[in-house]
This record gives C-alpha cells, sequence and structure tokens, in this order.
C-alpha cells in the first residue's frame, strides 16, 4: 500500500459543525494549493530574469559537459561526485520554510540534523491573516529514536526563552538502536505499603487458562533532542513522567502491531520502518489475539479481586455522607475499599472499524481494566440510529446489529441504546429553547449526548466516576498513568478560585509556575470587580433538588461557607467533573451553542452556564445523579458540552479543568499564545474574545487537541510511520501542502533519525490511520 497522495482534512463527527464555518473564517485561512503555476515560453524567452538564468545555465551546462569529455575527465567526474555525495559531507546549511530539515550522516556514524528553524520568516499575505499562519513550523517533532538522548540533556526546539539558541543543527553519536522496557504505571500491588493499606490484587490473564499474562507496553529512557515542549499544560505539574518516550511498537506492538493476521496480530505495521523491534515480544511472544474476548477477560478480573472495591453507591451521596463512611472505615483500622471507573465509550451504527482502532482499544482496556485488578471497566455505548430496530424485544436483532457494527472480541463490552429509548427515559415536555442552532431534536445525540450516559450511570450503580471517551481520540502513553493521574491531581486541588483557576490556559512558558499562574489568577479576579465562584450559584428563577431541600449540601463539612479565601477547602475532594479544556463562561463568548438552554422560563434572564469543549471528562455519580434529576423531574437540560459543567456550578459540585500538555505545530511568540488563547474577558478563555468563538477557532486548527484540529492528525499518522504531506507552503501551510515526508523509504534511510518517538500526549481528532483508508 502506498503513502497517502493527500492529507485528510480532519472533520468533526458531527457536520454540523462543518455547516457552521462563516465567511469570516474562510477568508481568514488560505484554501489549500493544489495548482502548478504556469510557466509559460513567452515569458521564458522575453526581457526579464528568466531569460538570463536559463541561457546560462545552458552555457553553464554546455561548458561542463565538455570539460568532462576532455582527457583527465574521468578524475572530474569522480571529484564532482563527491561534492554533490551528502552523505560524505557534514551539511549545515539551513532551507527555507516549506522545506524539510537536513539529514546526513558522516563515515563515522556521527548524525547531524539541519533544522529550518533559522530560516526567515514566510510573509503571509493579506492583512486579515492569522497571526499563527505567519510562525515557522517547528521541525523537532519529526526526530526519531537516533536522536535519542538522557532526559537531563534534552534542549526543546521550542518554546526559548530571550536570546537562548535553537538547539539545530544537532551532531549526535549514534552507536546503535538503545533497548525499550516495560512501562508500569500501576501502583506496585505486591509491596507492603500498599498491601497494609488496600486489599490484595488478583493477577488477571487474557484467557480463562490463565496462561496468558496482559502484556507490557514499552517505553524508551530519554527524550528525542530538539523535541518541542507543550505550549500549554504540563506533564511535570500533574504528575505524568517527561523522561521517557514512545514509539509505535513499544505502544501497540504488545497489542498486534506489527505481525500478521496468522499469527494473532493486526498485520498493521508490518509495512513500516522495524528496526528494534522484535523486543516488545521477547518475553511473551507475539499474542494471539483471534478468538479474543474482552468482556469476559474484564468479567473475571472484577470476579477475582471484587473484595477489593467499595459497595454500590446510594441513590444520591452527599459530601457529608462519603466523610462520615470514610471516617467509620479509619476508625475500624479496615482495609480500604477503593471505587471503581467505568470508561465509557461512544460508539454509533455505522463506524468504520479498523486495525488501528482495534489496537488502541485492545491497549485500553489491557491498561486500565485488566491491569489495575477491575479498578477500571470499559464499555462501549453503541448509538443504534434507527429507531425502528427491535433491540430490546428481539435479542437476534441486537445480535445482528452487533456483527455488523462492533468487532466480535468487543461483543461483550456493549450496551445498545436509541434516541427513541431516551424519550421513554426523559417523557413529557421540556418547554422550549432559548434557541436551537442545529435546529436538532432535545433526544437527539447531537444536543443532548448526556442522555445516554445518564441512563448508563443509573443501570449501573458499581460504578463511582464515569469518563466519557469518544472513537476518535488516542493516548500516547499508558492509559492507567493518564486517567490516574488527572484524578490524583484533581483531588489535590482546593475549591479557593478553582472555578476562575479553571477558566483559562496554563501556558508555562508565559505564566511560569503553578504556584505563579494561582496568584496572577486571584489578581486578575480582584482588578475584574467579580466575586470568585464559591458553592452553589443564585440566579432568578433557580430551582432547589431533592437533597438540597432536605437542607444536605454537595461541599466538604470542613469548608466554611462564608470563608471564600479558605486554600484548604476542597483539598482531599474527588472532583465531580474532570475536563481537558477550560471551563469558560459561555456569556457573550461567541460560541454558537451558547443560548442552546431547554426548560427556564425564558421570560427571565439565561442562567449563568460553563462548558469545555470537547465531551471527553470524567463525571462522578452524585454529578450524573444532579443531571439526571434535573432532567426528569425539573425538565431542563443544554447542549451537550455544557450541561455537565452549567450543573456543576449551579450546585455547588467540583470541578476542575486538568491542564495536559497540548502541542502547537508553528513556533508562536509565547505573548500570541496568550492572547489568542486567553483573550477573553478578564484574560479568561470566556466572554468575548473567546478562542471558541466560531470565528477564533482556527486557532486551534495548529494544536493537538481540539475537534478541528490538522496537526494532530497528521503528527499521529507520520507517529505510526506513514508518509504525510508536511502542510508547508508559501502562504503560511495548510493541510495537504507541502512536501511528503516521513514514512518507510525516510525511517530507513542511513542519513535518516528513524522511527518518531513521542512523549506522552492526547491527539484529537484521529479520522483516519493507515493510508488504505483513503481508498
Amino acid at each position: 500500500m502506498g503513502p497517502p497522495s493527500f492529507l485528510m482534512r480532519s472533520k468533526s463527527d458531527d457536520s454540523f459543525l462543518s455547516i457552521l464555518s462563516t465567511k469570516e473564517e474562510k477568508s481568514l485561512l488560505p484554501a489549500p494549493v493544489h495548482r502548478k503555476p504556469k510557466i509559460r515560453v513567452r515569458t521564458l524567452l522575453g526581457h526579464c530574469l528568466y531569460r538570463r538564468v536559463i541561457l546560462w545555465t545552458a552555457g553553464i551546462l554546455f561548458l561542463l559537459c565538455l570539460a568532462l569529455s576532455l582527457p583527465g575527465g574521468r578524475q572530474r567526474r569522480q571529484r564532482l561526485m563527491e561534492l554533490v555525495d551528502l552523505s560524505h559531507q557534514d551539511v549545515r546549511s539551513s532551507g527555507g520554510e516549506g522545506e524539510a530539515p537536513t539529514v546526513a550522516k558522516d563515515t563515522e556514524g556521527v548524525v547531524f540534523v539541519v533544522s529550518a528553524g533559522d530560516a526567515p520568516q514566510v510573509q503571509v499575505q493579506g492583512e486579515h491573516m492569522p497571526t499563527w499562519l505567519r510562525f515557522r513550523h517547528l521541525d523537532g517533532f519529526f526526530n526519531g529514536l537516533k536522536a535519542l538522548v538522557p532526559a537531563n540533556e534534552h534542549i526543546p526546539e521550542y518554546p526559548r526563552k530571550p536570546g537562548e539558541a535553537s538547539p539545530f543543527p544537532l551532531t549526535l553519536s549514534y552507536t546503535g538502536l538503545p533497548t525499550p522496557t516495560p512501562y508500569i504505571s500501576q501502583p506496585d500491588y505486591e509491596s507492603p505499603e500498599y498491601i497494609s493499606q488496600y486489599h490484595a490484587v488478583e493477577k488477571c490473564y487474557l484467557d480463562k487458562e490463565r496462561r496468558i499474562p496482559v502484556p507490557n507496553l514499552y517505553a524508551y529512557n530519554g527524550v528525542v533532542q530538539g523535541q518541542p515542549e507543550p505550549a500549554m499544560g504540563s506533564r511535570n505539574l500533574l504528575g505524568l513522567r517527561d523522561d521517557v518516550c514512545f514509539d509505535r511498537f513499544g505502544r501497540y506492538g504488545p497489542y498486534g502491531l506489527g505481525y500478521s493476521f496468522d499469527e494473532g496480530g493486526a498485520f498493521v505495521g508490518t509495512d513500516t520502518e522495524q528496526e528494534g523491534s522484535s523486543t516488545v515480544w521477547e518475553k511473551t511472544g507475539k499474542i494471539n489475539y483471534e478468538n479474543m474476548d474482552w468482556g469476559d477477560a474484564q468479567t473475571r478480573c472484577y470476579e477475582s479481586n471484587k473484595k477489593r472495591f467499595a459497595d454500590p453507591a446510594a441513590p444520591t451521596k452527599t459530601a457529608a455522607v462519603s466523610d462520615q463512611l470514610h471516617q467509620r472505615s479509619f476508625l475500624r483500622n479496615e482495609r480500604q475499599k477503593i471505587p471503581r471507573t467505568a470508561v465509557v465509550i461512544r460508539a454509533y451504527v455505522g463506524f468504520q472499524w479498523t486495525q488501528h482502532n482495534i489496537l488502541n482499544f485492545r491497549a485500553l482496556i489491557s491498561e486500565l481494566a485488566l491491569k489495575s485488578g477491575g479498578e477500571y471497566a470499559v464499555h462501549f455505548l453503541l448509538h443504534v440510529r434507527n429507531n425502528n430496530e427491535a433491540i430490546w424485544a428481539d435479542p437476534m436483532t441486537a445480535q445482528r446489529i452487533l456483527d455488523e457494527n462492533i468487532p466480535q472480541e468487543f461483543h461483550g463490552l456493549c450496551t445498545l441504546w436509541s434516541e427513541a429509548q431516551m424519550r421513554l427515559y426523559y417523557p413529557g415536555k421540556f418547554g422550549g429553547s432559548f434557541q436551537n442552532p442545529s435546529g436538532g431534536d432535545i433526544h437527539g445525540v447531537y444536543r443532548s449526548a448526556h442522555f445516554p450516559l445518564q441512563h448508563f450511570a443509573m443501570q449501573h450503580p458499581e460504578y463511582e466516576y464515569f469518563w466519557n471517551w469518544e472513537l476518535d481520540m488516542r493516548w500516547l502513553g499508558n492509559y492507567y498513568e493518564l486517567f490516574d493521574r488527572l484524578s490524583a491531581w484533581a483531588k489535590e486541588q482546593p475549591r479557593n478560585e478553582l472555578w476562575e483557576r479553571s477558566a483559562k490556559y496554563y501556558i508555562p512558558s508565559y505564566h511560569g509556575s503553578w504556584e505563579n499562574f494561582t496568584s496572577l489568577v486571584h489578581n486578575e479576579t480582584l482588578n475584574s470587580g467579580r466575586e470568585a465562584t464559591y458553592g452553589p450559584v443564585q440566579f432568578p428563577g433557580r430551582q432547589p433538588l431533592r437533597s438540597e431541600l432536605r437542607g444536605e449540601s454537595f461541599m466538604p463539612s470542613n469548608c466554611d461557607p462564608n470563608d471564600k479565601s479558605d486554600t484548604e477547602c476542597g483539598k482531599g475532594e474527588e472532583a465531580d467533573l474532570i475536563t481537558l479544556n477550560p471551563l469558560f463562561d459561555t456569556e457573550h463568548s461567541g460560541w454558537v451553542f451558547s443560548t442552546d438552554v431547554t426548560g427556564y422560563k425564558r421570560s427571565l434572564p439565561l442562567p449563568p452556564r460553563r462548558c469545555s469543549i470537547i465531551t471527553a471528562s470524567r463525571l462522578s455519580r452524585r454529578l450524573l445523579n444532579t443531571m439526571h434529576e434535573e432532567t426528569w423531574r425539573l425538565k431542563h437540560t443544554m447542549f451537550a458540552e455544557m450541561y455537565p459543567a452549567t450543573m456543576a456550578l449551579h450546585h455547588g459540585l467540583k470541578a476542575v479543568y486538568a491542564p495536559h500538555p497540548v502541542y502547537l505545530d508553528r513556533e508562536w511568540e509565547i505573548e500570541a499564545i496568550d492572547k489568542a488563547f486567553n483573550g477573553g474577558r478578564d484574560h479568561t478563555a470566556g466572554g468575548h474574545g473567546s478562542p471558541f468563538d466560531l470565528n477564533n477557532e482556527h486557532n486551534h486548527k495548529g494544536s493537538s487537541w481540539y475537534y478541528n484540529s490538522e496537526f494532530a492528525g497528521l503528527l499521529w499518522r507520520r507517529w505510526l510511520g506513514y508518509a504525510q504531506f508536511d502542510g508547508r507552503g508559501s502562504n503560511g501551510g495548510r493541510s495537504g501542502e507541502g512536501q511528503l515526508r516521513g514514512g518507510k523509504e525516510e525511517e530507513e534511510r542511513a542519513a535518516g533519525t528513524g522511527r518518531l518517538c513521542l512523549r506522552s500526549m492526547l491527539v484529537h481528532p484521529i479520522k483516519w490511520e493507515h493510508p488504505s483508508e483513503l481508498d
């Protein structure tokens, strides 16, 4: 299979957002260029520069041929070949924008990597062009394993302090690929420290005979030299390791990447560069996944570890009840029982599964459910779009839908649902909406994707937390590390000015340390003249929950509701909502669905609202209970990305934006990042100037995490080993432009740096992975 002939533009699952692309945005972004400029013969022979260039070139070539044909020409030809043979030269010249980094290798094995970093910036034409199109593309993402260095020797290409030199050109001594090692993020379940506090963990296996242990993924110790740092967010802050990197075989090889169907693998990866990949199978061999049943494996794992987990939650658990239960267990000196978390993946009929998709979810289930001894469980929530399908009345119908839409190995993890079911579950008249920009039905998945998640939570009392996940998201790293560290960090965040800190992007190179960021937010809050949000908010038309009518509160018992300066309130309290983008104020933000609010009195002002774009988030049971009661009893709902955050705001639940690492593909000026992404009211991501305004969302196209990102897919496919157009061009560059870079030929080149090895990161959206998907 050959490389793709173009870089597919990223698309949202929902077509409505593409319809909303305004004339203003289209005028800001240059269309991808596919036409080659025409050069006419009349132009070449006219009185212009072209004519002089052609004539001089012809003359020089004639004299060169004449010289080589004379006696002694053989020696001269040999010398000429030596001069142009880059494999014998130390190449240090930089190309311009749109040219690839030059790589050469001398006879002693020293690899030199030359970046276009010193080239002049491209001058993009047009006074209304976005600022980010004027910045130089970064090259450090695309260096490979041959450029691996210890983390303490790593010099990032970006961001750099004023006056700080570029790490390019790199001079690297290469003596052979390093060896990756197993990467384990779970606690040491056999340690005395763990066993003294928690119940012992029974090891889980892939097969019923308990012969095939769950494999480990592999990582390389070190970082590829020159690789950029994230522009927003921080690994160190969240407790994610930043001293290792992952290549495609260490990440997915244990789950079937790189070996054939006959061996029980996924076949993909066999068509890419593979030097040293066999290391990941030395201990386990190549596992045969042909008859794998993940549902059965997950159930067996839980059953052997069920003593570890807390009993199913009561219908509503307030903060006071949680405190009492924990204190009672502590006084009895019992081993602690831990809550369980479900990872619920939104799937739908008609999704085209690929081997890469399958690899990703094998990894997710292995690392979260099986390696954790059942602490996590994975479920697919399959949307059956045809409301006439008898998915409850007829088991054969349900089985047919599974057979046609879900790989057999995942059948045991699926729950089917339909919009007709949601109309039965949430019956009655909801009342009017302030606005309905999409024109969709209130029970439709586009506006109310939270309905089936609420229903799922009500049917599964064994889980205390629920991660809402999507099919086109990828985590380059260990999934347990991601979810565990996010929840641990969010748990330690105090409620004092938490909504305000969560309302903006954290940019380490601009804000400095987290402590400095916290102080900055405090001062900005004071200067804004607005009171910090603390506990439940009051507004005209607010209706209480049943628990509030009983005098109960979601605020921790040790928090003084009148002391908003208490920096200890909320520390050690599990978050009810963890989001992966800022929790911004939608009022006057320009976000297109800001007023999609249903069931509230339209004679009153809109209620206060918060939102986090991309629905990927962790929700607690008590938040989902709150959303469920507001939906069925009070007939309230809002657009899917706005409803969970707004319910947390209204009722005083703990909501946290976790600033995970997000990359930009260009050398943005640091101040420009803050201006673009925190350019809203009071230097936040909300209000006027929000980056989520439809006219500002283009700024995310070069990021690694946003629904309209073009860079996420490009970087992911390069990491998988497939050639991609690098998105560079004379007009600033866009998807589908530039040179075809990466892929097997480039990675195998003796003068290259090998396959990519990246540190852990989230990427979204990934709409296709293998070039064959474009056929």
